[in-house]
């Protein structure tokens, strides 16, 4: 596929009279040619022509260190706190499932099928709470509020009236729910039993769930070791008996969640309190390389903004030309966009940071999310600077002419995926765990695009129903005979493609824009002089090496 040339077709002003334009300056049309080439160069000819520091450039790289080294110490810490709310979960499985076996069932923790299977899970979850600070290892405790225990509460959920047992008579159901609950001090653990024993007489046909929640206190001391100051955590516990099904089995299902605070009447003595400190002056650092990098980008990007004013007043007085939208955007630097964005998130991550450290903030999330996607963009950006080089710019070339054309076809694609998305969904999400939900079956087609676990996708489906593995079978061969030998082949074509173009381009020649012409000096083809067949027309197909580009941005299509 040849790339055909395009170029700025610039809008009239004025229809009449073209030949009568305002005489150029020759002073102010140098001095206007020498600011756009300049601001077009790279870092290191803007040195070698007028001496100037790359401070930009020089912050941008004291900045991906610094932002890296952050986000690395902040991952070290954010580990332990990910591996403690893990082991904590695991260790209340543990403690409060009778029989759990250390791996859970499916989206399930465990499961029984008789009714004194479900009386001794349920005795045993609160005799084993009443019994925690004998049984724990770990430093959890009850969790109080204004000097009191927070009391285990019990809740079951039943249908109001209900007899569904096999028989011969109508059912008798009324689908209205009604919730019973009972509050436990873990003080009167001895006698809870005997004075609530109506409670726990459960009727199964009508019941449909039985939920326990607690709440328990605990301390993360993995930090002291690497000079830390530790965080204090509250468990609410929530353990449910999961009976909606009446299918013979009972669902035990453990979660929590881990809300951290600070601790009080903390006293911690060695090089924790003075870590912290040193920490706390490093993102501050962190904070002002950043708001330099913003300040510096902003500053380019209203010097831009400037130059495009000079540029379109220029050929406006003397042309009667406007500036193309094409060579508009070309003062657009969306580099600069991102750095800006990315030194921002950066801010913000720095600043949550420095409250964790200071523990006046425990959201390890949200200072995750602002601290990795201010990463990704910093080192994201690093191409800018490799797009100086010839070399180097080959990837963002390619991506910048085939991304049109990429996103059309994805379009088309996408409506064909979604199509066995929803089909796959339906008809094989009652034979096949990976066909379950929607997410599940995207992720599974997504999976079988790219080869992989192809045949445990096939193997999986049983012949209990011949009429679906029949279909299961032509589901699958269509899907992934089409997505991987004709639409994945025609994506990596259309990359291929604009490759090849790139390549040849830079071997021959790039197309040349006005802006282009004009930064050369070209008055020939620029603006076309105000007689039309005089110069080179916008469509006639002139080239220039990249060699003498100055470090303009390359336009072209598909």
């Amino acid at each position: 596929m040849e790339m055909s040339d395009r170029y700025c077709q610039g809008t009239r002003v004025e229809a009449s009279s073209l030949s009568t334009s305002i005489a150029t300056d020759p002073m102010t049309e140098e001095i206007l040619r020498d600011d756009l080439r300049f601001y077009f160069m790279s870092p290191c000819e803007k040195y070698k022509t007028r001496r100037q520091l790359p401070w930009k450039l020089a912050v941008q790289i004291l900045k991906i260190f610094m932002i890296t080294l952050q986000l690395i110490l902040f991952g070290l810490n954010n580990q332990l706190v990910v591996s403690y709310k893990e082991e904590n979960l695991l260790a209340f499985k543990n403690l409060f499932l009778k029989g759990y076996s250390g791996v859970d069932e499916d989206d399930y923790s465990i499961s029984v099928y008789t009714k004194q299977s479900v009386y001794d899970s349920l005795h045993y979850v609160i005799d084993q709470y009443s019994q925690l600070r004998n049984l724990s290892v770990g430093p959890a405790s009850y969790a109080e509020e204004n000097g009191e225990f927070l009391p285990l509460i019990i809740c079951k959920k039943s249908y109001k009236r209900g007899s569904v047992e096999p028989s011969e008579e109508p059912y008798d159901i009324d689908a209205e729910l009604e919730t019973d609950c009972l509050a436990l001090d873990p003080e009167s653990s001895k006698t809870w039993r005997m004075n609530n024993a109506s409670f726990f007489e459960l009727d199964f046909y009508r019941l449909v769930d039985i939920e326990i929640t607690f709440a328990l206190k605990g301390i993360n001391l993995q930090t002291v070791r690497s000079h830390e100051l530790p965080d204090c955590y509250t468990f609410f516990v929530k353990i449910v008996f999961d009976n909606s099904c009446h299918s013979g089995k009972v669902k035990l299902t453990l979660d929590f969640d881990a809300v951290s605070s600070v601790c009080k009447n903390w006293k911690i003595s060695g090089t924790a309190q003075k870590s912290t400190h040193y920490l706390l002056i490093f993102d501050g650092f962190v904070i002002i390389v950043c708001l330099s990098s913003a300040v510096l980008c902003t500053r380019s990007i209203i010097l831009a903004v400037r130059l495009l004013q000079r540029f379109s007043s220029f050929c406006l007085e003397n042309y009667n030309q406007k500036v193309c939208e094409d060579d508009q955007r070309e003062f657009l630097n969306c580099w600069y966009i991102l750095v800006i964005i990315s030194d921002v998130m950066a801010v913000i991550g720095s600043i949550l940071k420095m409250e964790i450290q200071a523990k006046s903030m425990t959201n390890y999330d949200v200072c995750s999310i602002f601290l990795g996607t201010s990463t990704l963009m910093v080192w994201v950006g690093v191409i800018r600077y490799l797009g100086y080089f010839e070399k180097y710019n080959v990837l963002i070339l390619t991506m910048r002419a085939a991304l049109p054309k990429v996103l059309r076809f994805c379009c088309c694609a996408g409506m064909i995926y979604l199509g066995y998305t929803f089909c796959g969904w339906i008809v094989l999400g009652p034979y096949h765990e990976k066909f379950e939900g929607l997410s599940r079956v995207a992720e599974c087609l997504f999976s079988l695009v790219n080869g992989d676990d192809m045949f445990s996708t096939f193997a999986e489906f049983e012949q209990k129903n011949t009429m679906v593995w029949l279909f299961s079978r032509a589901y699958l061969y269509s899907f992934i005979s089409l997505f991987i030998y004709m639409v994945l082949s025609l994506f990596i074509a259309l990359i291929t493609d604009a490759y090849e173009t790139i390549k040849g381009y830079q071997t021959t020649g790039f197309p040349m824009t006005e802006l282009q012409r004009f930064l050369l000096g070209q008055k020939e083809g620029f603006p076309l002089q105000g007689q039309e067949g005089v110069g080179a027309e916008c469509g006639e197909a002139e080239t220039v090496h990249a060699s003498v580009m100055l470090c303009c941005c390359k336009r072209y299509s598909i």
